[in-house]
């Protein structure tokens, strides 16, 4: 999070990042955070009170800053991470950026944060894709990237903002021809030709290309399968029951 264009924007005060550990804000004289879950089941979740005072910190922070600088605060809003959560997009990042002076995110751990934790301080459930990780931890640098790409000054021209203009999945630098174990690759000739309408309808065109593409490799949904059980009654051994269960499947004389 310290090096490069993210390092840059920090150094420019663009963006802050801190770090908040919940062992620091537990009264557990051994600084544990993890307990046993309710109900049962396998690995640790991580208590809710030293997220809490850690979030609270935080936006305590948020608010000393505010009252500093003499501006009019945003909202600050508050994230947490869940395979069933609502899918983090591009869209999403640009309105947080535009939306938001601060963004509180709970990294969990193990089998999660204690559902009262994210519940009281109103956390908005966050998905970044259908797999599962080992913490929260990665989840919120994509985020911040995201986000952060969206303020102007970071990425030094708001042009180089890929959404802003068209960019084509595939991109091309010197040598104009590669050699590479006796082949040569060469760059596409549109490219060299100076030609900027048609270069950007090129540019378009592998898009659409590439979109396409992607959803026809998307497998389906899996289908779930049908289960056919046996009744219950013909399992249960009492003859009577089911001489009458017999009886009402039988259709009527007409």
């Amino acid at each position: 999070m310290s090096d490069s264009i993210l390092g840059r924007a920090q150094e420019k005060k663009l963006v802050s990042v801190k770090y908040y550990n919940p062992r620091d804000f537990t009264e557990d004289k051994w600084a544990r955070v993890d307990r046993r879950p309710y109900g049962g089941g396998p690995g640790m979740v991580l208590e809710a009170e030293s997220f809490l005072r850690a979030a609270e910190k935080a936006k305590g922070l948020s608010r000393a800053r505010s009252a500093l600088g003499g501006k009019k605060t945003k909202r600050t809003k508050t994230v947490f991470f869940a395979t069933d959560g609502r899918q983090f997009t591009n869209t999403m990042a640009r309105e947080w950026a535009k939306k938001y002076d601060d963004i509180i995110f709970l990294a969990g751990r193990y089998e999660g944060i204690d559902a009262r934790a994210p519940k009281i301080l109103k956390a908005e459930k966050i998905s970044v894709g259908p797999y599962i990780l080992t913490g929260g931890e990665l989840p919120v640098m994509i985020v911040i990237d995201a986000v952060a790409r969206q303020i102007p000054g970071v990425l030094g021209k708001f042009e180089s903002v890929e959404e802003k203009r068209v960019a084509s999945p595939d991109v091309y630098t010197r040598p104009e021809v590669l050699n590479w174990k006796g082949r040569k690759y060469k760059v596409p000739k549109i490219l060299l030709s100076g030609h900027h309408a048609k270069i950007e309808e090129w540019k378009s065109e592998k898009l659409a290309r590439s979109a396409t593409q992607r959803a026809s490799s998307t497998p389906p949904e899996p289908q779930k399968k049908k289960k056919y059980r046996v009744p219950k009654v013909l399992l249960g051994g009492n003859h009577k029951l089911i001489e009458d269960w017999k009886l009402s499947r039988k259709k009527p004389n007409t």
